[in-house]
Parts: C-alpha cells; structure tokens; sequence
C-alpha cells in the first residue's frame, strides 16, 4: 500500500503556514499597537538632538556609546508604551473611525487589559533606563509622557480645538531627550528644535484633520476643522508655517547650506499652504499638505546630522 503524504503538523496543532500567518497578524498588530510610523517620526529628533549635543559639546560618540543605547532604548520605550495606552483609552473613538478600525484594541486580537499591561510595562521600563543618562532627560521624557496621555489623550482631544497645541507638546520634547542626556536643555539649540517641532506639528495635524474630516466628525473629536471649519484652519496653518520661517537662522552654527536648505524647505511649505485658498480639491490639497510635512521634517531633522558629520568639519 502507497504511504500518502500529509502535510506536517506541529505539536500544538498548527502547521507551519498557519504559524507564520499568526506571525505576521501579531507583526500588524504589534505595529498598530505602537503606530510604527508615528514611533520611529518621534525616534529621528530623540537622535538628531543626541548628535548635535555631541557635536557642540565637542564629546565623542564612542565615549558615550552605552549612554547613547540608553537614551535611544528608553525614550523609544516610553514613547510605545504612550501609543499603547493611547490605542486603549481610545478604542471606542478607534471604533468610529475607518483609519483605526484595524488595531487590534478593536479587533479584538490583543484584549485591553494586554494593551493596558503593555502600555504601563514599557513606560516604567522606559523610565527605569533613561535614569541611567541624566535627570534633565528623565524629565523631559515624563513631560511628554504626561502630556500625550494624560492632558492630550484623556482631557483634550474630545473637549477641545487646542488639543493640538497640548499633543504638539508631547512631540516638541523628543530632541530634548536626546540633548539633555549629554548637556543641560537650556541653550540655544534644543530650544530652537523644540520650536521647531512644537510649530511643524500644527499643520501638520490640520492637514490629517482635514483629510480625515468626516470620520473625526463622527467621532466627535474636537479637531479645528470639525469645530471652527475649514476657512479657519487655513489660516492657522498659514500662520504656523510663516512662524517656522525664521528659525533656522537661529541655527547659523549648522552653516549655511543647512540655513539654506530649511528656508527653501520653509518658503515651499508656505507657498502650497496659501494655495488653499484657492484650491477647489480640500482633501487633495490637505494629502499634499501632509506629505510635505512628513518629508519637511525628515529632511530637516537628518540635515541637522549630516552638515555635523566628520566629514563636513
């Protein structure tokens, strides 16, 4: 008699394409959990600001490799487990939404009272290593920490048009961590990286709440545009992006093809922000908007690394 084949299965009763299917569900859903994209976006000033307190405290990065492990690892940490409890506190929002319908809050596939062991976990750890660097950094990290989760998650987002202002806080921070974990916050430099991220994140948000008008609607989330209208976000968004104007020349130690570079970064982001008024496609121009943005403050905050890099001294 034949011997017939049959596919292998394990011993706890899943195959091997089963296993690697529930692999990469719990990848998607660990990755919406943290919301990947807005984690790393919060990682690149923790390290830029890192770099350029090295840089300007004429200190070595091979000197300070544990410490720079420290701060990376730790804020990282304190910044998932932020999201987490974002995405549980926020679930019945999630719900609402077809952006968020997908995290595993409201699927189902992780419960809340994982998410919430999560969120609590990563924060302390979080903590627990970024005391190994310095106070000031500590510090810095828990003010973001507390204003995402507590006045921006919990109090603001639901009641109130300026909860963008308190979450851009919360982002405003991440360069500070990095820069305190070497130097003392209060020089001329952090500041200006913190203006620069606390005014990004302004149209930057608009433009998300513009794109995703209806569903904050629907959700009854108090974004400037659902409250106060479109005319009015506008111009708000005009006048922050004309605010980031002039910071860059409070950089000049970075040298001029940076100076350069962000004002023409500056000046275009102003140009397509005036085109609103003129557009006839909101929500293309908003998309437009948005990914200036995100690519505006990538190039900026990787500019800042690479015109200090050896090479360039």
């Amino acid at each position: 008699m034949s011997k017939i084949d049959i596919p292998s299965i394990e011993k706890d009763g899943c195959s091997p394409l089963l296993q690697q299917e529930k692999a990469i569900t719990l990848f998607t859903d660990l990755k919406s959990l943290f919301k990947g994209p807005v984690l790393i976006a919060n990682v690149l000033p923790v390290f830029s600001g890192f770099w350029l307190a090295l840089y300007f405290s004429d200190a070595s990065f091979i000197d300070n490799w544990s410490l720079f492990i420290l701060t990376m690892i730790g804020s990282t940490l304190i910044m998932a487990g932020a999201l987490a409890l974002n995405n549980w506190y926020d679930v019945d929002i999630d719900t609402v939404m077809a952006r968020t319908k997908s995290r595993p809050t409201v699927t189902g596939n992780i419960s809340l009272q994982i998410v919430l062991t999560i969120g609590i976990s990563l924060t302390g750890l979080g903590f627990f290593l970024l005391l190994f660097t310095s106070v000031e950094a500590t510090v810095y990290a828990f003010v973001g920490w507390f204003t995402y989760v507590v006045l921006y998650t919990m109090w603001s987002k639901r009641r109130y048009t300026f909860n963008t202002v308190i979450g851009s806080v919360s982002g405003a921070v991440t360069p500070l961590i990095g820069w305190t974990a070497i130097a003392p916050g209060f020089q001329q430099v952090p500041i200006i990286l913190f203006l620069i991220l606390f005014i990004f994140q302004m149209p930057h948000t608009f433009a998300i709440a513009i794109k995703k008008y209806n569903e904050y609607k629907a959700a009854r989330v108090a974004m400037l545009p659902v409250v106060r209208g479109l005319a009015v976000t506008k111009w708000q968004m005009v006048i922050y992006i004309a605010c980031l104007a002039p910071l860059p020349f409070f950089l000049t130690t970075l040298g001029t093809s940076f100076i350069i570079l962000a004002t023409l970064l500056n000046i275009g982001w102003l140009v397509v922000s005036i085109s609103g008024f003129f557009t006839k496609d909101d929500l293309k121009w908003a998309h437009i908007n948005f990914l200036y943005s995100v690519n505006y403050i990538t190039i900026v905050f990787l500019m800042m690394v690479i015109v200090t890099l050896p090479i360039f001294d």
